[in-house]
């Protein structure tokens, strides 16, 4: 049996979250806006109740095209409100459509949200060396320095713990623990 993180034990959709995408670095743009609504949305909440809703989120957002979302208005509000299948949250659907807004404006003043995002960290994952779940932090001084830019380049829900996550998700740090078959997989060292 693979040894694990802890925390994906409770559940199949988070078992195959962790073996398959936690960790992993991304550099994709759409994939990148996709995990900084998603985190957006789970602020309050479990990362578990976003991950069952994903699939409604790319249906409901348009698969998460940061383009079509940067246009949305009250009537497509309206509609995300009335959506079952998504978290029907006012503010966090207004901070997608904000951050779509600010997404493009990073894509054409630098280039790409990749290269904007990953240049805080020089490019390189960081490669934690965490043995336990109590030593991963809920934010670290880049993710404070990442969220305050965000926040001056016209992003919401972007707070320093959200940031952080966001990091996790797509790779910009690895925070598996040293035991989990997936730290060495994805860079570590022990």
């Amino acid at each position: 049996m693979l040894n694990r993180c802890e925390w994906c034990l409770k559940d199949n959709l988070y078992l195959h979250y962790h073996d398959h995408e936690w960790g992993v670095p991304v550099h994709d743009e759409q994939k990148l806006f996709e995990f900084l609504i998603l985190e957006g949305a789970q602020a309050g909440l479990s990362w578990l109740t976003v991950l069952r809703k994903r699939e409604s989120y790319g249906d409901a957002f348009d698969g998460f095209d940061p383009r079509k979302i940067a246009l949305y208005g009250q009537e497509k509000i309206f509609e995300l409100l009335n959506n079952i299948g998504i978290i029907r949250n006012r503010l966090k659907i207004e901070a997608a459509i904000k951050n779509a807004q600010a997404f493009l404006r990073v894509q054409e003043k630098i280039g790409s949200f990749d290269r904007y995002i990953w240049d805080f960290i020089d490019g390189q994952t960081v490669q934690n060396r965490f043995t336990a779940l109590k030593e991963i932090p809920a934010e670290t001084e880049i993710s404070r320095i990442i969220s305050k830019d965000m926040k001056k380049k016209g992003f919401s829900f972007v707070g320093p713990t959200i940031v952080y996550s966001h990091m996790q998700a797509t790779g910009m740090v690895n925070d598996h623990l040293v035991s989990c078959h997936r730290y060495q997989e994805l860079g570590g060292t022990i």
